[in-house]
C-alpha cells in the first residue's frame, strides 16, 4: 500500500507491481486528470523540469513515457546546446553559446508538473493489480506486535471509516507526512529533523508567449550575495511558461501581483525577452508559496521501528523547489526500494531501507546546501542548522 500519488507515491507503486500481485494507492486530493495545477500541489504552478538523471529512470519505469510527454507539448534538452539556456548570477551570465559534450541517455525534459503527473499516473492505473483511490485520509496505522498491518482511512466521499490491511505500508505523501506523528501515538520516537532555514518566499504564474518570440528554454537569474533574489522563466507545454520570483530572508517580500511580477522580471532578463514578455498573456493568478526551510527526517538514525512500513521521496526530503531536486529524491527512492526488494520482499528491515535511501539524499542536500552558501555567508535573518 502506497500513501500518496504524487511522483514519489507513482514511482513507488510501479516497482512494488514487480514483488506484489496487488498495490493500492491512496491520495487524499481529489485527483485530476486534466494537466492543470491542483489543489494539493503548490508547486504545480511553478517552473519545472526532470532532470536527465531523473528522466532515466522514469523512462526506466515506463518506457516511451518520454515520447508522449514530449508528444503533449513537453520540450527536451538533448543538443546540449547553451544558448537554449539563459543562466546567471547575479546578473551575470554564466552560460552563452557552444554545446555540452554529447548526452548520454534521456536529455533534460521541461514540461508543467501537472502533466508529468497525468501522464505517469496514466501509466500506473494501466498497471494490473493497481488501485488508486482519491480523496482518502489516513487516520492512523493499524499493528500487531511491532508489525504495522495497514491504516485506518476515512473515505471523503461519504463511504465512512475502515481499516485497510497490506504486507507493506509506503508513505511517499511528502512534506506534509504524518508518520512522525502516527509513529509517536504507537510508542515510537520521532525521527530527528535536518533543517535548513531560509525564510525563502516565491509567487509564480503561468504565462503564454507567441511561439517564435523566443529560442530559449529557461531564463533563470540566482540568488547573489548582495541580492537574495531569484527569478525563474521555463517552458512548460506548447507555448506555455511558468514565471517564478523568489525572495529569501523574512524582511523580504515577492511582487503581489502580475504587473509587479512582469516590471521585476523586466529587471532581470535580456531585452529580446523583455520584448516578448509585453505581449505574454497571464493564464491563472499569482501563487504564493511560502517554504520556510528544506527539511531531512533522519529515519535513518532511528534505532528501531516498526516492520511493514517505510517512508519514502518527499515525506523523507524535502528540498527547496528552487534547487530542483525534488522528483529526482522520489525516484532514487524508487530505484532503491526496487535494490532492496529484489533481496526478498521478506527481508526488507525498515533501517537498511532507510541508510541506503540516506546515501543518495545526501548528494541532493549537499547540492542544496552548496547552492544556499553564498546567502547563508551574507544573510543574517537566514539560519542553516547542522547540515547533516
Amino acid at each position: 500500500m502506497v500513501l500518496g500519488a504524487g511522483m514519489g507515491g507513482l514511482l513507488t507503486a510501479r516497482v512494488l507491481t514487480e514483488f506484489y500481485g496487488r498495490v493500492t494507492v491512496l491520495e487524499r486530493d481529489a485527483l485530476d486528470d486534466a494537466a492543470t495545477p491542483g489543489q494539493g500541489a503548490p508547486r504545480s504552478r511553478q517552473p519545472h523540469m526532470v532532470p536527465a538523471r531523473c528522466g532515466q529512470i522514469v523512462e526506466g519505469l515506463f518506457p516511451g513515457v518520454t515520447e508522449e510527454m514530449v508528444t503533449s507539448g513537453a520540450h527536451l534538452w538533448a543538443e546540449g546546446e547553451l544558448s537554449r539556456l539563459d543562466a546567471r548570477v547575479g546578473g551575470r551570465r554564466v552560460t552563452r553559446t557552444g554545446h555540452l559534450p554529447a548526452l548520454s541517455g534521456p536529455a533534460t525534459l521541461f514540461a508543467g508538473r501537472p502533466l508529468v503527473e497525468r501522464l505517469v499516473r496514466g501509466r500506473v492505473r494501466a498497471l494490473p493489480g493497481v488501485d488508486i483511490l482519491d480523496r482518502h485520509d489516513v487516520d492512523a496505522l493499524t499493528w500487531s506486535g511491532q508489525v504495522i498491518t495497514g491504516v485506518r482511512v476515512t473515505d471523503r466521499a461519504g463511504r465512512g471509516t475502515c481499516d485497510l490491511t497490506a504486507d507493506l505500508v509506503i508513505d511517499a505523501t511528502g512534506r506534509a507526512s504524518r508518520t512522525p506523528v502516527l509513529l509517536e501515538r504507537l510508542g515510537y520516537r520521532r525521527p530527528v529533523e535536518v533543517r535548513l532555514t531560509a525564510h525563502a518566499n516565491y509567487v509564480s504564474m503561468p504565462v503564454r508567449i507567441p511561439g517564435g518570440l523566443l529560442h530559449e528554454l529557461m531564463f533563470i537569474d540566482m540568488f547573489a550575495p548582495d541580492r537574495p533574489l531569484e527569478f525563474i522563466m521555463a517552458r512548460c507545454e506548447n507555448d506555455r511558461w511558468n514565471m517564478l520570483i523568489g525572495t529569501v530572508g523574512s524582511a523580504a517580500s515577492p511582487p503581489a501581483s502580475a504587473a509587479e511580477m512582469f516590471s521585476c522580471a523586466q529587471q532581470l532578463i535580456p531585452p529580446h525577452a523583455v520584448e516578448a514578455l509585453r505581449v505574454a498573456e497571464p493564464l491563472g493568478d499569482v501563487a504564493l508559496h511560502r517554504f520556510p526551510a528544506s527539511l531531512w527526517r533522519r529515519y535513518d538514525r532511528l534505532d528501531r521501528l516498526p516492520g511493514g512500513l517505510l517512508v519514502t521521496g518527499g515525506a523523507v526530503c524535502s528540498i527547496s523547489p528552487i534547487h530542483g531536486q525534488g522528483m529526482t529524491v522520489a525516484a532514487l527512492g524508487a530505484v532503491t526500494l526496487r535494490d532492496c526488494l529484489r533481496r526478498g520482499p521478506e527481508r526488507l528491515p525498515p533501517r537498511q531501507f532507510h541508510r541506503a535511501t540516506a546515501k543518495r539524499i545526501k548528494t541532493a542536500w549537499l547540492r542544496a546546501y552548496g547552492m544556499s552558501a553564498s546567502i547563508r555567508r551574507t544573510r543574517s535573518d537566514c539560519r542553516w542548522v547542522s547540515v547533516f
